[in-house]
Formats: C-alpha cells, structure tokens, sequence
C-alpha cells in the first residue's frame, strides 16, 4: 500500500516536517512492506516558511525583530523572486513567550510590523502567514511598527503608538482621531499586492472570534477574554471610522468581495487569525486566504493524493478549529475526490466522527487521551507519536503472512478499521 504522510505541525512541540518523518517511521514499524512519502504542510502557523522553502526553493534572509514580550527575536523571510513569504509566529509564535509571561492582554504584535517592513524593498508581493501567535490585539502593535517605518517621524503621537504597542488591554481608549494616519499607511503599501496566509476562517468578534476562541490557549482567564474582546470590538469600530471606505481589490476575502466597507472588515473570515492581526492586514488592503489552501497548491497536494492509496494526517489537537481552514479539513477535501481515506493521528481529538466524517476525514486516532496520557505526550511527542501511528499502521495496512495456503507470499486484508478515536 502507499500511503502518504501530510501532517501539520504539533504545536511547539514537533514542525511540520519533523512531524512527518515521525509518522512515518512509525508506519514503517507497524506495517514495513508499505511504501511510504512525506508532504509536510503548514496552515499559515508555524512552519510555513519552511515548507515553502523545501517546494519553492529561493532564499532565505534573516531578520531579528521585537518578541510578544518585547526580546529580540530571530526570523527569516523567504524571497523567490519579487515576492517575499514571511511568518507571523516568528515575531509573534507561543513558543516566544515563557508560559509564566503567557498574558494576550499585554503580548504585542510589533515585531510582525517589523518582519513585514523587512520584507517590502524590492518586494511585488508579499504572503504573510498568520497563526500560532501568543498575541492578541487585533495587529495595533504591526500597525505602530510599520507607521513607524514607513510614515514620517511624528505621524503617530508617541502615547498612541505606545498604547498600540501595549498588546490588546491597552486598546480600548484608542479613538478614531489617534489613528487618522491609517489611510496613509494603507497608502504607503498601495504598490505592494499584499496577501495574508489564515490558519483560522473566524472573524475578529464574536464567540469564534479571536479573543472569545483563541485567548484562552495563550494565557487568557475568562475574565481578561472579556475584557479583551471588548477592547478589541471598540478598536475596531475605531479603526474602521479612521480607514473609511476602502478599495480591496479583486478576491480581497474568502468571500470574494471586490468593495467593503471598513466597518465589515472585521466580521471577515479570516480577520480573527493571529489575534486579529488578519483584521490589521485587511485594514491595510490585504486579500485574505486560506493559508492551508496555498500551501497545498504550492506542493501539489492533489497530485501527490492521487499517486498514493491511504493519507495520514494529523496536528496537535483536533479540535473545531481544526475544521475552520486548518490542514485537516484541507487534506480531506483535497483526497475526496479521489476517493481516497484520509486518517488523522493527532496529539488530541476532541472532536467527535459525525463532524470528522461530515469534513471528509475516515477514521482519527489521538495520541492522548486524558491529561495524565496528555502530559506523557508532551513529555515524549516523537516516541507517543510513533508508538500511535504503528498500532494505527497495523489496523489499516494489509498484513503480509509468510507462507499461503500453497506455501507462496500471500496478503490477508485487516477487519474493518473502528474509526472512533480511540481506534487502533
């Protein structure tokens, strides 16, 4: 059987592609007469550079830029061409920023602003990927930080860009009139196509929204969740009124809007990612995509689905994220139709089959059940995740016997494979 490995990464623990190699060792230890290749993908989040990288070739420039909590912090832009891809978890990653210093309230977006102002001389285009920040302040500190680069010096008062630059607690005294220079900034860009990669289709507002769905990961009590989705709905309404109308441009959103006003900007999908920095993106002209999506097209996703009989893919946590634009959701709309099964082996499933099977995926197997099993995982991510992915290679891969009934090689088919999380 051939059977192709595409997972996503595993949270901070394993990169896309150190992810992959995992899963297929751990295949080839269940079931070795299969033939087994990797495609490594990424949503936006981490590893998008590098997956890029490894399928387009080009060059790599490294930038150091400011971390969530204000530490130098190195990143890399990918040039192929006139177009630069860049990496908003390299600036803004969870893995910056120290568990004991996780707090989105204060965590700022500055050093994105920073990586995105590297990228523009000679660029004609520039793919920002978005997710996996510890930020959330819908993009204010990227817009401080781009002003700052690119607008003549005192555009923006020094208390505002500090307020800005303050993570998303800070935001709710920003009025319309602190942020009159956004149509200049927004100006400054207007030579560049700008396009940003979303690992998540949520809005900026609401219970799926950035601060409601996303804050808690990153540090955020259920009251600073509160606190912050009000601060960012009332920079939003300030935002939108200092941008005014805007021009987006031919396949500007997920929903193909050739004209919006400022004020739908943040209810489009994908303005929740990264803390809202896809909101920030959209206010300075960016099309907003789905980053798994790119991804997929740029390494041949289709293609190499089509060249193999099973795919396997898998992320730290299958969760309802997971089916809102992440690489799960993607490959198994990729192999539907070829009518291939995708398996999902993830560090957590939490979500349940009617909605895997409604998404296209056949079977999830987690690594972790429980928060005992969770802590074991975290502990050891490459020997739980092999060790899962062999019994899962053994429930679905054709067991080789010895000997047939006429003492020749023979294969017998495994029992149906209990597509329950629990599984193999």
């Amino acid at each position: 059987m051939r059977v192709l490995m595409a997972p996503d990464g595993f949270g901070t623990s394993l990169t896309p592609a150190e992810a992959a190699a995992v899963l297929r060792a751990g295949w080839a230890d269940g079931a070795p007469h299969d033939t087994v290749d990797v495609c490594p993908l990424a949503d936006g989040g981490p590893g998008f550079v590098a997956t890029l990288h490894a399928t387009l070739g080009g060059d790599l420039e490294p930038v150091t830029v400011t971390s969530p909590v204000g530490e130098p912090a190195p990143a890399a832009l990918l040039r192929v061409g006139t177009t630069v891809h860049l990496e908003s978890a390299h600036a803004l990653g969870l893995a910056l920023v120290p568990p004991d210093l996780r707090d989105p309230t204060r965590t700022t977006s500055v050093g994105a602003g920073e990586l995105l102002a590297a990228a523009l001389p000679g660029a004609h285009r520039v793919v920002v990927g978005l997710g996996g920040s510890a930020t959330n302040d819908a993009g204010a500190g990227l817009l401080a930080a781009l002003a700052d680069a690119l607008l003549p010096a005192g555009s923006v008062a020094p208390e505002v860009a500090a307020r800005l630059s303050s993570g998303g607690g800070a935001l709710g005294d920003i009025g319309a009139d602190d942020l009159r220079w956004l149509p200049d900034l927004r100006a400054a860009l207007r030579t560049v196509d700008l396009l940003a990669a979303v690992d998540v289709d949520v809005p900026l507002l609401g219970l799926q929204g950035a601060s409601a769905g996303f804050s808690p990961q990153k540090g955020a009590t259920p009251q600073q969740a509160q606190d912050l989705e009000r601060a960012l709905g009332a920079f939003a309404h300030a935002a939108t009124t200092a941008a005014g109308p805007l021009r987006t441009g031919p396949g500007a959103d997920l929903l193909g809007a050739t004209d919006a006003r400022a004020g739908r900007l943040s209810a489009l999908p994908g303005a929740g990612a990264a803390g809202g920095l896809g909101f920030a993106l959209a206010l300075l002209g960016a099309r907003l995509l789905p980053g798994a999506r790119l991804v997929a097209d740029a390494v041949d996703l289709p293609g190499r689905i089509a060249a193999h009989d099973l795919v396997v893919t898998g992320e730290g946590r299958t969760d309802w994220q997971s089916l809102h634009g992440k690489v799960v959701a993607e490959v198994a709309a990729r192999a539907l139709p070829f009518a291939v099964p995708v398996v999902v082996v993830s560090g957590e499933v939490l979500v349940g089959r009617r909605e895997l099977s409604a998404a296209g995926v056949t079977a999830a197997y987690a690594v972790a059940d429980g928060p005992d099993a969770v802590r074991a995982a975290l502990g050891d991510p490459v020997g739980t995740l092999r060790a899962r992915t062999s019994r899962v290679a053994r429930t679905w891969s054709p067991r080789r016997d010895v000997a047939g009934p006429q003492g020749g090689p023979s294969t017998s088919a495994p029992a149906a494979p209990d597509a329950s999380r629990g599984g193999a």
